[in-house]
């Protein structure tokens, strides 16, 4: 059973940076991918970023690129998600999820590929 632990949510202004993580345990793949997912209040899941774990290919949402970046360490089987000049529109609860994929897999940030999900941390971005 893939378990995934969220970490590093909290209150921040805008402009501020936080940094994610997010620590999967629980299986023996070598080929796996976590993506990062949010939920505003009153919105559905959207897709933020992914990246495979053994190949570092990655996806971003266009409305993060150039402020997001997502890195993972394999060894650690553990992903992070730096986030740069956050806006009050970053605003969500950030899920990580993990998925299986096949050798040279594009990242695609659809959540119905993804089989396990992490509980959320809460990224307040406030003046």
């Amino acid at each position: 059973q893939v378990q995934l632990v969220e970490s590093g949510g909290g209150l921040v202004q805008p402009g501020d940076s936080l940094t994610l993580s997010c620590a999967a345990s629980g299986f023996t793949l070598k080929y796996y991918a976590i993506g990062w997912f949010r939920q505003a209040p009153g919105k559905g899941r959207e897709g933020v970023s992914s990246i495979s774990l053994i190949d570092g290919a990655t996806a971003y949402t266009d409305s993060v690129k150039g402020r997001f970046t997502i890195s993972g360490d394999n060894v650690k089987k553990t992903v992070y998600l730096q986030m740069n000049n956050l806006k009050p529109d970053d605003t969500a609860v950030y899920y990580c999820a993990w998925r299986p994929h096949p050798p040279a897999a594009i990242m695609k940030l659809d959540a119905s590929l993804y089989e396990y999900w992490g509980q959320g941390v809460q990224v307040t971005v406030s003046s």
